[in-house]
């Protein structure tokens, strides 16, 4: 589990990935959508999703030319039961999850 939560928190220890999964909150959306309002390459957003890949975060699925990206909120499980072993979280809250993405999107200029 300790390798797996390495993975977790290095996967979202990255402000363009924490704004990517923000905004699969939403919706599943296109790898094309998921760039949109980067000032990235799309092959840089690639590697932020195969990292959220890798790390069980989301999940990527071609359906005929499109590649769709999946928001697969269980991969926090691990990571909430271990923050939750110190005694001062709560379980996460996936509202408040968002809420604290947007805001933490809010004051940072795109990545």
């Amino acid at each position: 589990m300790d390798t797996q939560l390495d993975i977790v928190f290095a996967a979202l220890g990255d402000a363009t990935r924490r704004r990517i999964l923000s905004m699969l909150l939403e919706d599943d959306m296109a790898v094309t959508d998921v760039a949109e309002p980067f000032d990235i390459s799309l092959a840089a957003i690639s590697k932020h999703l195969a990292v959220l890949t890798s790390a069980g975060l989301i999940s990527q699925e071609k359906h005929g030319r499109v590649k769709w990206c999946k928001l697969e909120p269980d991969a926090l499980r691990d990571a909430s039961v271990w923050m939750k072993s110190f005694g001062q979280m709560d379980s996460i809250d996936l509202d408040a999850f968002e809420r604290f993405l947007d805001q933490e999107m809010g004051d940072k200029p795109n990545a």
